[in-house]
Formats: structure tokens, C-alpha cells, sequence
């Protein structure tokens, strides 16, 4: 039987910041190991630390203690532009603000990570990806014509044609409405599940957290 392959890796994680009350200690000796192909929900109140370890995890920022391992790789090793190499190579982001460029049409919006990876042909292939996601009538439109749903699914074609191996998505239905965050939602596992991916998804939601196959719950910076 083979031993799945392990992702991502979280081992004593802690992170301090300095307020003006003095050091405050927002995560507290996190440790997860995340493998091949699993989806992780990161779950928890407001203000419990969930989008700071996304943060840790993804390399945006860096412990106070510990460390993470990314793709085999220890990013307290790697400077910043490291960190962005291995990012770009493995990892797409999906974000509750969309993260959309505004001076750029929908299609250019989804080809930019293939453009970024040096690819200029991929231009059929970024059509296909909207089309998977019901958005083939809007290439050539900008963002802010757009729904927010219809943004966050522009969102989701730009991650998947980066072919990730790991997809991080923190709160991505948290500015939408029941119906189109639905949708969103549904999308999101039928291509990450397409895609092989492994997904990591930050939610304060209990009944999106429960579709994933396991969560790790933060309480006060730990996990529960």
C-alpha cells in the first residue's frame, strides 16, 4: 500500500506580535501534518487565529517559533523571493475579496498565472476553465461588471489553470450571498477534486467545514 505523500507539514507553530499592550501571542505550538490530496477545513470563532496560520502556511509570513514544511521544503530556509518561487511553482490562492485586477478583462484575469509561469499559449485553455465555470459570455468583460459571485467563480478559473498541487482558500463565500457562495462552494470540490489538488480552506462555517474529509478547529490561538 502506498504511504501518501506529505504536502504540507505544521510543527510547533507559534506567532507573537508586539501590541501596545506588550507581546501578544495569537498561535500557540501548532502542529498538523496535511497529505496528498486531503481536503482540511481550518475552522474557529473570529479573531481564533485561523488566517494568521494560513499565512504561516503559505509562507506569507513567518513563526515566532517552529516551522513549516511546504513541498518538502522548510520555509524558515528560504528568503522571501524562495518562498514566492515555491509558492508560484506548487500553490494557488483563493481569497474572500476576490483578488481581482481591475484594470484587466476576465480572461486576462485567468491567464495571468500561466503568463507568470512564462506559458503564452494558454489562451484556449483559460476559455476552458471559464467555460467550466459557467463564465464563457464574460471574457472580455472588467471585475466590476460583475457579481461578486461571478467574480469569485473568475477567481476559481485562475487558480485551477495553475494545475496546484496545494489550493489555499480563506473564508471564499464570506462576501457572498446564500445562493451564489452555494454555487461557488459546489464548484470549488468538483475541481479541486478534477485537479487532484490538496485543499486547505479557512471557514467559520460548520457545514462547509464538514464537507471537507477532516478540520482542525482553533480555540484562543490552539488547536481544540
Amino acid at each position: 500500500m502506498k504511504i501518501p505523500t506529505k504536502v504540507l507539514s505544521a510543527n510547533h507553530l507559534g506567532k507573537q506580535v508586539i501590541s501596545s499592550d506588550g507581546p501578544l501571542t495569537i498561535l500557540h505550538d501548532i502542529s498538523f501534518d496535511i497529505v496528498q490530496g486531503e481536503s482540511v477545513a481550518i475552522t474557529g470563532a473570529s479573531g481564533s487565529g485561523k488566517s494568521t496560520l494560513l499565512g504561516l502556511l503559505a509562507g506569507l509570513d513567518l513563526p515566532s517559533s517552529g516551522n513549516v514544511t511546504l513541498m518538502g521544503q522548510d520555509l524558515n530556509g528560504l528568503d522571501e523571493d524562495g518562498r514566492a518561487k515555491l509558492r508560484a511553482a506548487h500553490v494557488s490562492f483563493v481569497f474572500q475579496s476576490f483578488q481581482l485586477l481591475s484594470h484587466l478583462t476576465v480572461l486576462e484575469n485567468v491567464l495571468l498565472p500561466a503568463q507568470m509561469r512564462g506559458r503564452n499559449d494558454a489562451k484556449e485553455e483559460a476559455i476552458a476553465w471559464l467555460e467550466k465555470v459557467g463564465l464563457q459570455d464574460r471574457l472580455n468583460h472588467f471585475p466590476k461588471t460583475l457579481s461578486g459571485g461571478e467574480q469569485q467563480r473568475v477567481a476559481l478559473a485562475r487558480a485551477f489553470i495553475a494545475k496546484p498541487e496545494l489550493l489555499f482558500a480563506d473564508e471564499p463565500t464570506g462576501s457572498l450571498d446564500e445562493a451564489s457562495g452555494e454555487r461557488v462552494i459546489q464548484l470549488l470540490f468538483e475541481l479541486n477534486q478534477a485537479n487532484h489538488s490538496t485543499l486547505v480552506l479557512v471557514t467559520h462555517d460548520p457545514a462547509l467545514a464538514s464537507r471537507c474529509q477532516r478540520q482542525l478547529a482553533l480555540q484562543g490561538g490552539r488547536l481544540a
